[in-house]
């Protein structure tokens, strides 16, 4: 009979064996495996990687690897190569789950190529690896002879770590006859084992028995343990003491300090003297407990002489006996329970984070997966995990207590360039307690912002006569981005001055901005330059702006007046104007008209009359250059009146040219003859007057002779040169006529003229001519060869056309 048990319990172990180690199956999402206890290091628990689906050949592309709680032990490794989930620490049920019915071990899988986890259950169950055991190997008992048969004595159970069937299954007794063995179970669940009086005792005939108590479990193969029991028979003692309570029930906070009486027991005993003095002590306590709790053997308190911890243990329970001095007992159970207190912050690990990003990464982009827990129960283990509401970040739960860090937004580096995030685990405990990390994220920058110029359009102003090579100005573009993405360089694109070369003009250093002349620039051949100047920077693809600018070349007062009229003579003689003795003041006499290659103030002319013969007889206009009579001419004047005219700019420092004119005074030219022999002539004494005027005469009436011929000689000469400038293509049509009179290098206006003048500053060009403003009040009154072009050396009359434009 013992062979087939044996061996019916042999094949159920083995199909168990089988079943645990063979199967796996997904509850609520999580792939479940189960595996007995004390397997070898190295065992192979199951294939992950099949059973997600996974491509073996592929695997370590994946990233595949075991996320387990803060602070659990590592009893599992995963195998990169072939993704079997293998043993990696001894696994011992009892020591894991002690009496828990399931012992379940929980972690979580990462896949890191889809950041998805995955989780994973291991049971493991039970196999017979404990013997049952007594917590002494020896127990002496006291019994009164007086005893009646049927009397029971409690014996100390066997334990047995291992759970169902491997544990503790049978008691068996031998030794005595006088004794049998009685086994019972409460109501709580608790198994009473008893020595049972067969047959009265009589001490005279035998004083002492010894008996042994085995324990035996159910296992493959069977373990048991023994007991030896000394029993001693005493006088008659016939009452035993009895506990107040059959079962001691308190709850105490965890935070409770040590030394503290956690509660009395209290058991009564009718008998006097030694029989009734009762001891109290542990009975079916642990190694754990008695060293957690202290009995008071004579008052029966029980002191607390250890450090409560609910997450390690939130219930405690054993048994006390009361014995009396004759040696009856009774027993009564102890439960204490420990209350949970807020006294475990959440505890907080980053499983995978990254600490840089692209500023243009969509959003929802995972940044870090975040693993958290309490080890408090109830509402002290609730947590609440959150970061700041301003950062463009969001969490979300993604199983269990695993949160994903993604991004809920556009990020700009430009500008925040780095998150300190700080994630915040709260639980909902009285006081609450938390735990914070912080997360550093760097935004990576991506060519997004192109350069800036620093104005819409510049405008620079650079003088004239500059140095080649000095520096014009300079521009300062912008950008956002950072490193190679706000590296600018500049370079001139194109100009608006379709005449010029831009490039023989200008040039910019492409990494400062500084625009440097190439050559020294004129005012007077150009005024403005205007082109437009490009900023690029080195991202990918580049990204550029352009803005216009304006050069506006300042004027130097590098151009002295130039005198127009009169103009300069070529043979040492001075310009001669005819003023007639009858005028009035205020008469116009001539005009001098110079202008100036400058602009503005440098342009600005001013005329002096720096010399006169006759001062006060002549006004010259300051901004006109208009000579003007300032007086009637009296007999006293002198026939030739010299004047100096200085002409002026305003620049600065002042630039100037002077010009010389002859106002001859007289009405007509025969007056001017006249006037001109009279001056020559020597005043004689009156005796000698009619001999100098028969000399007079004489000597006019030959050079009016000669000037005839003279006169008819220019002629000639001028048809000659007219066919010669034909020939020329020189063009003098509408050119004004002004007609002079030389004597003794003396140029006088043979007639009235009229002036006209015509200044043009933008061209900086001037135009002269000398015309006859109408025939009444132009009209030569001189009848010699009106209209005529005479032309005189130093001894004869000259007649000069000229015609000169600017």
């Amino acid at each position: 009979m013992k062979g087939i048990q044996r061996l019916w319990n042999c094949r159920k172990g083995i199909i168990q064996c089988l079943f645990m180690m063979f199967s796996w199956k997904a509850v609520s999402g999580q792939i479940h495996y189960s595996i007995p206890e004390e397997m070898h290091k190295g065992s192979s628990v199951g294939n992950i990687a099949k059973d997600l689906g996974m491509d073996g050949k592929q695997l370590p592309d994946h990233g595949l690897r075991i996320v387990s709680p803060v602070g659990m032990i590592q009893y599992f490794s995963l195998n990169a190569n072939n993704g079997h989930l293998q043993i990696s620490e001894r696994i011992d049920r009892e020591e894991i789950c002690r009496e828990a019915e399931k012992c379940m071990l929980k972690f979580q899988v990462l896949v890191e190529s889809k950041l998805k986890l995955y989780g994973i259950e291991v049971e493991i169950t039970d196999i017979n690896d404990n013997a049952p055991h007594f917590p002494l190997w020896e127990q002496e008992l006291e019994i009164n002879e007086a005893s009646m048969p049927g009397f029971q004595i409690p014996l100390p159970k066997a334990q047995d770590p291992d759970w169902g069937i491997n544990s503790v299954q049978s008691y068996q007794l031998t030794g005595s006859s006088n004794f049998a063995l009685h086994v019972q179970t409460k109501e709580n669940g608790a198994r009473l084992v008893e020595l049972v009086l067969e047959k009265s005792l009589d001490r005279e005939e035998q004083s002492a028995y010894n008996l042994l108590l085995t324990a035996t479990d159910g296992g493959d193969p069977i373990r048991s343990g023994t007991l030896q029991i000394h029993i001693v028979v005493i006088d008659a003692n016939d009452n035993a003491p009895v506990f107040s309570h059959p079962l001691y029930e308190v709850s105490i906070n965890e935070n409770i300090p040590k030394w503290s009486t956690l509660l009395t027991v209290r058991a009564t005993d009718m008998d006097e003297g030694i029989n009734g003095d009762i001891k109290y002590s542990f009975q079916e306590i642990t190694k754990r407990d008695s060293q957690m709790f202290l009995l008071n053997s004579t008052t029966g308190e029980i002191i607390l002489i250890g450090n409560l911890d609910y997450e390690e243990s939130s219930l405690y329970a054993f048994e006390i006996q009361a014995k009396d001095g004759g040696g009856l007992s009774d027993r009564s159970k102890v439960v204490i329970s420990v209350t949970d207190l807020n006294d475990n912050a959440p505890q907080l690990s980053v499983t995978f984070a990254t600490n840089t990003i692209l500023e243009s990464s969509p959003s929802q982009t995972v940044i870090a997966i975040l693993n958290v827990q309490d080890r408090d129960s109830g509402i002290n283990g609730e947590i609440t995990c959150s970061i700041p509401s301003n950062l463009p970040f969001q969490l979300k739960k993604s199983m269990d207590n695993f949160y994903s860090l993604v991004t809920d937004g556009a990020l700009d580096r430009e500008q925040v360039s780095v998150f300190n995030i700080t994630v915040t685990v709260t639980d909902h405990g009285v006081p609450p307690l938390s735990t914070v990390t912080v997360i550093t994220l760097h935004v990576l920058d991506t060519n997004d912002n192109p350069p800036l110029f620093e104005k819409t359009d510049y405008t620079f102003y650079f003088v004239e006569n500059n140095q080649r090579g000095a520096m014009v100005s300079s521009l300062k573009a912008n950008d956002l981005d950072w490193e190679e993405n706000a590296r600018i360089t500049y370079s001139i694109t194109d100009d608006q001055r379709s005449d010029s070369r831009l490039s023989s003009y200008l040039s910019i250093n492409s990494e400062t901005g500084v625009i440097y002349a190439l050559t020294s620039f004129d005012y007077e051949d150009f005024r403005d330059i205007r082109f437009r100047v490009k900023a690029q920077d080195g991202g990918a693809p580049p990204l550029s702006s352009n803005v216009s600018v304006t050069l506006f070349i300042l004027d130097q007062n590098d151009n002295a007046p130039q005198i127009l009229y009169p103009s300069p003579p070529t043979d040492g003689s001075t310009g001669i104007e005819l003023a007639p003795r009858s005028s009035e003041p205020g008469y116009l006499v001539t005009k001098v008209v110079a202008v100036d290659a400058d602009s503005g103030q440098n342009a600005w002319l001013s005329y002096q009359l720096i010399k006169a013969t006759e001062p006060g007889l002549f006004t010259l206009g300051l901004h006109t250059g208009e000579i003007r009579t300032a007086r009637f001419f009296l007999e006293k004047d002198a026939l030739k009146q010299s004047l100096v005219v200085l002409v002026k700019d305003n620049g600065q420092p002042p630039l100037s040219a002077s010009a010389t004119l002859t106002v001859v005074l007289a009405d007509t030219i025969p007056a001017v003859l006249s006037d001109l022999s009279s001056i020559s002539a020597p005043v004689d004494p009156p005796s000698d007057l009619t001999f100098y005027l028969v000399l007079a005469v004489a000597f006019v009436s030959c050079l009016f002779f000669t000037f005839l011929l003279v006169l008819l000689a220019i002629k000639l000469h001028s048809w000659r040169n007219s066919q010669l400038l034909e020939s020329g293509s020189v063009n003098f049509s509408g050119a004004p006529i002004s007609q002079f009179v030389g004597i003794d290098g003396v140029r006088a206006f043979l007639h009235s003229y009229c002036q006209e003048v015509s200044l043009t500053t933008d061209s900086r060009k001037a135009n002269y001519s000398n015309t006859l403003s109408s025939k009444e009040a132009c009209e030569a009154k001189d009848p010699i060869l009106p209209g005529e072009d005479l032309n005189l050396n130093n001894e004869g009359l000259i007649v000069v056309q000229v015609s000169k434009q600017y």
